[in-house]
Parts: structure tokens; sequence; C-alpha cells
């Protein structure tokens, strides 16, 4: 499975892309899309979908994971925020891809083993997950780790379907930021807004 993951930002939208083999992970590239801040505000995000679209195209991901914005105090800063990752979630959505969302505590857990772990802690780890692994910036050092997040949940969400169908080849699974697995057919669990919550969007096919 390769994963893209995808650290939202007007300004720079940071990206990873990771190789999952079971419990393997191995780094596949990691860089940054910017924009001109000279630029109006739509021009910007129309870089954005370019420089996304351009990534998808080079490294054809499976999977893509984004990293949920949280408020904070400046609600300008947090709406020039939204947007840029409302364009970080429609590029792969748009590809076929499934999309997920995880709250940056639940990355920081998955990756350092605690939600309140700092960006030099994850960056540290993710040198360690990674082993060769030449990190660009600390935007695609969190991109990366979003991505190594990802790989996480859904390996514990298929190693739990393999098991409940008693081995066999299992459904795909719908992954949530908490670590649930969802069989289609069944209900949704409820969000648990404490620890994070994930949405995966419905794969049109890969383009190619």
């Amino acid at each position: 499975m390769r994963v893209i993951g995808l650290d939202p930002g007007l300004r720079r939208t940071g990206w990873g892309v990771i190789d999952a083999d079971g419990a393997r992970l191995s780094h596949v590239a990691n860089g940054i899309v910017q924009s001109d801040g000279e630029r109006s505000t739509a021009e910007r995000l129309v870089q954005l979908h370019a420089g996304i679209d351009a990534v998808l195209a080079e490294y054809r991901p499976d999977q893509a994971a984004v990293e949920e914005t949280l408020v904070n105090k400046n609600a300008q800063s947090t709406l020039k925020l939204g947007v840029a990752r409302g364009v970080a979630l429609l590029v792969p959505a748009l590809a076929g891809l499934p999309v997920v969302e995880y709250l940056p505590m639940i990355v920081k857990k998955a990756v350092v083993g605690t939600g309140h772990a700092e960006k030099e802690q994850v960056t540290m780890m993710v040198g360690r997950l990674l082993p060769g692994v030449e990190i660009r910036n600390a935007d695609s050092a969190d991109a990366l780790a979003v991505a190594i997040c990802h790989a996480h949940h859904a390996g514990s969400t298929s190693r739990w379907g393999g098991v409940a169908s008693g081995g066999g080849d299992t459904p795909a699974l719908a992954v949530s930021a908490s670590g649930n697995g969802q069989v289609p057919g069944q209900a949704a669990p409820a969000a648990d807004t404490a620890t994070g919550r994930g949405r995966s969007a419905g794969r049109k096919g890969r383009r190619r």
C-alpha cells in the first residue's frame, strides 16, 4: 500500500509518500508545495491544487491522509488554513483516492507514543521509523508523520478484519482516526471528538 500524507497550509503544504508492507514502512519521497504570497487567495489555491495533483501523478499513491485543522486564536489564520485544507482533501478525492483525516494529537500518538509530543520529537521519530529518509523541512516531516499514522491504523484495521473473517479474503475497510475498522454494510461507529475522527471518501477508480 502506498500512502501520501498531507500537512495543509496556504503558504506551504507538506507532503510525504511512504510504502507500507504489513508493519514494514519505507520512505518514497517528501517535499512541499508552495504558493506565491503576492497572488490572490484564489490564485494561491490553484497553485496548491496543481502542485498536489503533480505529486499524485508522479508517485501514484493508493490512499491519502490529511492532518485535520484545529482552530487557533487567530481567526484569519484559521480561515486560510481551512481553505488550504479543503484543497488538500479535494485533490486526492478527485483522483479517486480514499481520503482520511487525523487530528494532530492522533498523529503524534501514533508516531511518538504521546499526543502531546513536540515537533522535534515527531521529526526524530519519523527518521527512526523511515531509515535513510532525508526530510526536506518541518512541513514534510509532519506530512510523513500523517502517512505513518494512517499506515499504522490501516494495518491494524486490516488485521482486525482478517481475524473477524477467519483469515480469508476480507472486504475493504473504512478507516477511522481512532483505529477502528468498519465493515461495509455495518453502521459506522460514533465519532469520538476527544480522540479524533476519520472520514473516508469512496474510491472512484484510481487515475493512471
